[in-house]
């Protein structure tokens, strides 16, 4: 399965904002910047403006990869998967994150839909906000984030959202690749404005690694300068 990101380490900004005239200026202003791999954008944009003029502002500026996160795919019934795939495929996106919440059998079914139609497939499992996990009084069992890495191993997938202000979980999953023999590509948000540390996250996560920075960079005023030394941090040039 192909790399959706050609970079080993990039920074991915988080376009979760409702204005498609931010969302061009930014990419305009920071595609240049060698260190960025893709741009992920979110539910404000799509569902504000339709994600083929998401894509089609994009395009004007940058080939990078575009990655949809629905915030959260994955937690419908079964079926409802060709249907989102489809979408997102047809709208020109290049690869969709799944976070796949309403069990094993949901999760199988749209990741098989997704591959099917050509989309790159990130799954996630722990989220970075606390209240999450029943340990911390949340409603998913604490081995769920497992079980959802495991069932996506299985079906192939090798690219997978870990939470960036948790260098210790990082660890963890990392450790679960390995031992599943998965050559993981990790992508980690909860970086900078949410109190993760690009270095420390970074040496947790091992060599194929981007950083996913909201923000942190689109509410910068000199956003190219932001995106630059955020590069910096990362070690891209």
């Amino acid at each position: 399965m192909k790399q959706i990101i050609k970079l080993q380490k990039s920074i991915v900004p988080a376009c979760d904002f409702s204005s498609l005239k931010e969302f061009e200026s930014l990419v305009k202003e920071i595609d240049s910047v060698g260190g960025i791999g893709a741009y992920k954008v979110g539910f404000e944009l799509g569902l504000a403006h339709g994600l083929p003029k998401v894509v089609e502002a994009c395009r004007k500026h940058s080939s990078k990869p575009i990655i949809y996160d629905h915030q959260k795919a994955g937690t419908d019934v079964p079926f409802m998967g060709e249907n989102f795939a489809k979408v997102c495929k047809g709208a020109g996106i290049n690869a969709v994150i799944l976070f796949p919440q309403a069990g094993p059998e949901t999760e199988k079914a749209w990741i098989k839909a997704c591959l099917k139609e050509g989309l790159g497939v990130i799954v996630g499992g722990e989220m970075t906000h606390p209240g999450y996990l029943e340990a911390e009084n949340g409603f998913l069992m604490n081995s769920a984030p497992r079980r959802m890495y495991e069932t996506a191993i299985a079906e192939g997938i090798t690219e997978f959202v870990v939470p960036g202000n948790k260098p210790e979980k990082i660890i963890e999953y990392r450790k679960l690749f390995e031992s599943k023999k998965v050559d993981a590509t990790l992508y980690s948000p909860g970086l900078v404005s949410q109190g993760g540390s690009i270095s420390d996250s970074g040496k947790a996560a091992g060599e194929k690694w981007h950083a996913i920075v909201g923000r942190a960079l689109y509410e910068a005023k000199d956003k190219r300068k932001a995106a630059l030394e955020l590069c910096r941090e990362l070690g891209s040039k």
